[in-house]
């Protein structure tokens, strides 16, 4: 998926104290005194908020769902966390943790410390880094996942882990890719997500678990590219506001699965609120959008008339072509209403403003034609 997350370059965490600042800030008083709630994944009635820990919160998609779910439950109830020092701005943002999930100790301290209800898990390395490196990929998708899984097993948290295009191979079909079909990735990324996949729905399934799980397709933001097969889909837009030359690593007729970010977040937000009884599948595809990347560039040509695209085919190619080219997301629609907003020439609109602001670039853009 595109940066940072597979879609993302969701980090793992190092185990640390909690920093002062944030005591004050996050202690409360006990449950019985403050009337929120008696035990963990209960909601008081008058205090319908849960509390929710979002690990590889630097990512991608951490810092805009954080937004998201602090204008529904409030500032102080969403704690960012990562392994890295956290940009002012951040901080200022709300409360934000250092934190492992390589370390099931550790995250159960801050679970019970600061009385967790949702842990949405944004740790794992994306296609590309993945392929470089099966061991550590192994050992932050896998090691990582199950310390969450424990952790929200033992607590009664609602649990959320991203699933993407992925997690399907040369062998499912591709378009449209339904969401019960066979899988068989040929990537450790793809495997480690089938098995988070299956491995959760085991979790709901024995222990009675609320995890949720969404399949992302390639992700649309104005971040810069973290490492992931669908990341030409971003590198694209900076290209052609900077150099106007993009050299491409997949071939010009390669479709993928595409949304933009707000699309995504809004529907990652809507489906933790989904209630239970709407939810027939733990599992579910979304999706918006399907290109390839000889038509994003004439869609971006409208923008930067002359941008040139060039194209030189990498290892990453053979990734590409055994993922879905189009997603069947009727079931999310159906069952919790999914309805994305952004089609590929809105996208394309807000992408080309919000970068014009970053470049400010010396050619003049032309407008959209109508």
């Amino acid at each position: 998926m595109a940066s940072k997350l597979g879609v993302s370059a969701c980090r793992f965490y190092s185990r640390a104290a909690v920093p002062p600042r944030f005591r004050q800030q996050l202690t409360r008083q006990p449950a019985a005194v403050s009337g929120r709630r008696e035990s963990h994944g209960l909601y008081n009635e008058m205090d319908h908020r849960p509390r929710v820990l979002i690990t590889g919160s630097l990512g991608q998609l951490g810092g805009g769902l954080a937004r998201i779910l602090r204008d529904r439950f409030g500032r102080d109830n969403v704690i960012m966390s990562d392994i890295i020092q956290a940009p002012k701005e951040v901080l200022q943002a709300g409360p934000y943790l250092y934190a492992d999930v390589l370390d099931q100790r550790s995250l159960k301290e801050i679970c019970v410390n600061y009385e967790i209800d949702w842990l949405v898990h944004f740790g794992a390395l994306l296609s590309a880094v993945g392929e470089a490196n099966v061991p550590l990929a192994m050992e932050v998708n896998i090691e990582g996942l199950h310390n969450v899984l424990e952790v929200s097993r033992r607590f009664n948290l609602k649990l959320f882990v991203p699933s993407t295009i992925g997690a399907f191979g040369p062998d499912s079909p591709r378009n449209p890719t339904p969401d019960l079909t066979i899988q068989r990735p040929r990537t450790i990324y793809g495997v480690s997500k089938v098995h988070g996949e299956l491995m959760g729905e085991y979790y709901h399934h024995k222990f009675g678990m609320d995890f949720r799980c969404l399949r992302y397709p390639g992700v649309i933001s104005t971040d810069q590219p973290g490492g992931g097969t669908t990341d030409y889909a971003l590198k694209i837009f900076h290209d052609a506001l900077t150099t106007k030359v993009h050299h491409c690593y997949l071939a010009p007729d390669t479709r993928l699965p595409m949304m933009y970010i707000d699309d995504l977040l809004s529907a990652t937000a809507d489906f933790l609120e989904a209630p239970e009884d709407q939810l027939k599948m733990r599992t579910y595809n979304i999706g918006a959008v399907d290109f390839t990347p000889e038509e994003l560039a004439q869609e971006i040509r409208k923008f930067v008339p002359d941008f040139e695209i060039i194209y030189n085919p990498d290892h990453r190619q053979a990734i590409a072509d055994s993922w879905p080219q189009k997603f069947d997301f009727s079931n999310a629609s159906n069952d919790w209403g999914y309805r994305p907003l952004y089609d590929m020439r809105g996208m394309c609109e807000v992408m080309m403003e919000a970068l014009m602001q970053v470049y400010k670039p010396k050619h003049k853009v032309a407008e959209l034609k109508e």
